[in-house]
């Protein structure tokens, strides 16, 4: 039980609803701030106001899994008003007040080190990732139907990472009745491709790689398919990039070309928010429970 835990839900979407739901049922005390639109009444959580929260009660702060912007902005589905997260609000939380966000950036990372407060970044977890790569898959799946003329069976994949996102996709394609290249630069990871039955090559060859894709699947949160790399696709190949914004495609070249390219981060939280809900859920309250131990511990 989290009894006398005091957390700020801060903005989101439709995943949130889970954690609340879970952190309310396990007995924590929330506020949550930029969910006025929110018809649902949670027992134990308070629709607050950035300014009308006391923060120095506040023992875990949980962001969406996009964190915030480079201005601190917080994205928020269920209200109009624009929320901001800076360093003088953490500075007014306990100093053993934990961040949960699911991925950071350099405006985040600096003010939670500035303000000397632990950041926890979910989505560097291997369990996360992985869970999540389930819902992932299966809204790029769905993509790959909306946008094509062609059966996935029997198509060209090329999918560019062997992370575990990357891993899930390309098999649940191969499985699918996929031919599926795979791009990697670990030679592991080359290993681990030509032992699961599809056909590696290194990201230096790209360019030749790519020459018959039907559809491109991108993982890697760099710029990878170049303006160079995307000439030598076929017009109608169908790029999807689910790597974190801005991605790893030249956007504006794939228009110019004609060839379709689609960012499709947060696919989770697109197509079964409940279930990415809950993973998330399920590690948070994990991990708010430890902390609240060890801390239950050293006042002991």
């Amino acid at each position: 039980m989290l009894t006398g835990l005091q957390i700020a839900v801060i903005g989101g979407d439709a995943r949130q609803l889970e954690i609340i739901r879970k952190l309310t049922e396990l007995d924590a005390k929330l506020s949550l701030i930029g969910f006025e639109q929110l018809d649902h009444a949670f027992t134990g959580a308070a629709k607050e106001k950035l300014d009308e929260v006391d923060f120095s009660n506040i023992d875990h702060i949980i962001l969406p899994v996009a964190g915030t912007s480079l201005e601190g902005k917080v994205e928020t589905i269920f209200s109009n008003e624009k929320v901001y997260l800076n360093q003088e609000i953490l500075d007014q939380t306990p100093s053993h007040c934990t961040v949960y966000s699911g991925i950071s950036n350099d405006y985040l990372t600096g003010i939670t080190e500035k303000a000397n407060r632990k950041l926890v970044k979910l989505f560097e977890r291997d369990d996360v990732a992985i869970y999540n790569s389930i819902p992932t898959v299966e809204g790029t799946i769905m993509m790959a139907i909306q946008h094509t003329d062609f059966t996935i069976h029997g198509s060209e994949i090329t999918v560019l990472g062997l992370g575990r996102t990357g891993m899930s996709t390309a098999r649940t394609f191969q499985a699918l009745g996929a031919k599926v290249k795979v791009g990697a630069r670990n030679s592991a990871h080359i290993a681990r491709i030509t032992e699961m039955g599809m056909t590696p090559f290194h990201m230096d060859d790209i360019d030749k790689a790519v020459a018959n894709t039907d559809i491109c699947i991108n993982t890697i949160p760099h710029l990878v398919l170049t303006a160079s790399v995307i000439s030598k696709l076929p017009v109608h190949t169908l790029i999807i990039d689910l790597a974190s914004k801005p991605g790893g495609t030249d956007f504006r070249y794939a228009e110019k070309r004609g060839v379709k390219a689609l960012l499709a981060p947060g696919l989770p939280g697109i197509v079964a928010p409940k279930t990415a809900g809950q993973i998330l859920a399920n590690v948070l309250t994990q991990l708010i429970g430890e902390e609240l131990q060890t801390r239950r511990e050293q006042q002991s």
